[in-house]
């Protein structure tokens, strides 16, 4: 079993809490049910233009795994064009 970990660090277009909220939840929620993946916000809450997000996913096979949140990656790449991908970390734990 193998069970990989994105880290993403995102600049966010929003100057309110509640204007973040409403775009992470939005990136959170489509995640999980499109790739069938545990996410959460996962650092710098206090914080309107940035977030940090962490996604995880286990798979029998490392290659899949790690193919998976490559696809997140890229799918809130082009499905959020005005949020931008800052940094982005994959590991295996």
């Amino acid at each position: 079993m193998f069970i990989f970990c994105l880290e993403l660090h995102l600049s966010l277009p929003s100057r309110t809490l509640k204007e973040k909220r409403g775009i992470v939840k939005g990136i959170l929620g489509r995640s999980r049910n499109r790739f069938n993946i545990a996410c959460a916000e996962v650092s710098r809450q206090d914080n309107a233009g940035v977030a940090v997000l962490g996604f995880v996913t286990v798979s029998p096979d490392k290659a899949i795994a790690r193919k998976t949140l490559e696809a997140v990656e890229d799918w809130i790449y082009e499905g959020w064009p005005d949020v931008e991908i800052t940094g982005a970390d994959i590991s295996e734990i």
